[in-house]
Formats: C-alpha cells, structure tokens, sequence
C-alpha cells in the first residue's frame, strides 16, 4: 500500500516588466523623435538655413555691384555687412514659424495628439518640451545661417564701406540676436498651433501678427504710430539683431524683453486651452 503525499502547487509568478515613469528627459526626448521622424522638419529646416544663407549673399552680391557700377540703390545706401548678411531674417522667420505651427497644430489635424496625451496625462509637458525641443532648433539654425552668410558676405563686400569683422562694435551681439529671435519665432509659431488646434489657423495668424499688422499700424496717424509700433512683435524682433537703432526704435535689451514678453503670452494661452478643455 502507497501513500501519496499532496502538497499544494505554488502559483506560478510571471515577472513584472520594468516600470516606467514618465520624466521631463522622456517626454523631451520623444519629442526631438517625433521632430527630426517628419519629412517636413528636413525640408522646412533646409528652407529657413537657404533663405538665410541665400539672400544674404544675393544682398550683399547687389550692394557690392552697386558699388562698382556707381549706381547704389538708395535702399542699400547705408547697408553694412552684418545688416545685408540677415537681410534673409524676414523670410527664415516665416519657414522656422510655420514649421513651428506643424509640430503642434499636425498632431491635431492627424489625431497623433490623443496617443500623445494618453503616454503623458500631465498635458503641460507635452506643451513645454514641444516648445523647447524646437526653440532650440530654430535658434541653432538661424544662428548658423546668419554666422555663415556673415562670413560670405563680408568677403563679397571686402573693401567697401559696409566691410565689418566679428570684433566690430555690436557685430556679435546681431549675429547672436538673430539667431535667438529666430528660436522664439519657433516657439511662438509652436504656441500658436497649440492653442488654435488648426495648421492654416496657426500659419494665418502668424503670417499676420509678423507681417500684416506692422502695415496696418502705418495707416494710422504718425503720433500713434510712434507709441505703438515699436512694441509689435516683429518690430521689438528687430531691434533685438538691429546693429543700429533710430529714436523710435527699442534698444536690443527692451526689444528682447518686449519679444519675450509676446512669446509668454502666446504660451500661457496654448497651455491654458490644454489644460482646461479636452482634445
């Protein structure tokens, strides 16, 4: 006779899989994936470096003729190196701002947005990192193109009086200042798809905050315009990388301060639209 002897089975455990935190350094390095993962990011990005780089030399190619054949463009009478090297600062802005609108507002128009918002239900970092991942990237950007077409077109320009070097008298401070109004054209564009949820949305406004408004603003009578045009975006922009600044215009300090101030502001209306309605 055999006795069985029962013992109870141990359950069977399966092991648990690493637990994951969502981290600010995970969420900004999902964006940087997400960005440089886009055709657009490469096509946009090389626009905005060709602009800068192309019609600073063109400009500089047309001031250095002028001055060859005699006939100098009244336009470009008083041009220096550094001024015809970011003549091109105008057209980056909108390739670097529009892309800027298509890193938030596409996830929107694609429905991306609800997988991103289901990894990080936080929302607001989502917000951030987009905002500082492509900054940063605008502002390396224009800061390569203004620095490269600077050194092209001050050779172009050799000779003349618009020659400058980097240790002139304000040049680095421009040079610097362009690339850093670029990178918060980019994050201004990035706030703006945010909070309007819609790319034409985004790129309209935009498009008129930086271009269209500044016209409208001459239409009004000269006392109004001097109280309120040096305070628009664009123009507090622009005396930001300015190499000279006329009576009316705000010293780089001021105009950084006043652009900061428009960047804040587009940026507290995106996040306060993300975190009190639902996508």
């Amino acid at each position: 006779m055999s006795t069985l002897t029962a013992t109870a089975e141990e359950p069977r455990t399966t092991p648990a899989g690493p637990a994951y935190r969502v981290t600010g350094r995970r969420v900004l390095a999902s964006e940087w994936a997400k960005l440089w993962s886009l055709r657009s990011t490469w096509i946009t990005l090389g626009l905005g470096l060709l602009f800068l780089v192309a019609f600073g030399l063109i400009s500089a190619s047309r001031y250095k003729s002028g001055i060859d054949s005699g006939h100098m463009d009244r336009d470009f009478a008083d041009s220096t190196a550094v001024s015809l090297s970011l003549f091109g600062t105008n057209f980056a802005q909108l390739a670097l701002g529009v892309l800027g609108v298509l890193v938030t507002a596409g996830e929107y128009s694609t429905g991306m947005i609800r997988s991103t918002l289901a990894a990080v239900p936080r929302r607001l970092p989502v917000l951030w990192s987009k905002a500082a991942v492509f900054g940063l990237v605008a502002l390396v950007v224009g800061m390569v193109g203004g620095f490269v077409a600077f050194l092209f077109g001050s050779g172009i320009v050799s000779g003349t009086p618009a020659t400058m070097s980097l240790s002139d008298a304000g040049v680095l401070r421009s040079l610097l200042g362009a690339g850093l109004y670029l990178g918060l054209v980019g994050v201004i564009g990035a706030a703006l798809g945010a909070l309007l949820r819609s790319v034409a949305g985004g790129i309209s406004v935009l498009v008129a905050v930086l271009m269209l408004v500044p016209g409208l603003i001459s239409l009004l009578p000269s006392s109004w315009q001097d109280d309120i045009s040096p305070y628009l975006p664009s123009n507090a922009g622009e005396s930001v990388f300015a190499l000279t600044h006329d009576s009316t215009a705000l010293s780089p300090g001021a105009g950084l301060l006043v652009f900061l101030c428009w960047t804040a502001l587009a940026l507290g209306g995106a996040a306060y639209r993300l975190a009190r309605t639902d996508v």
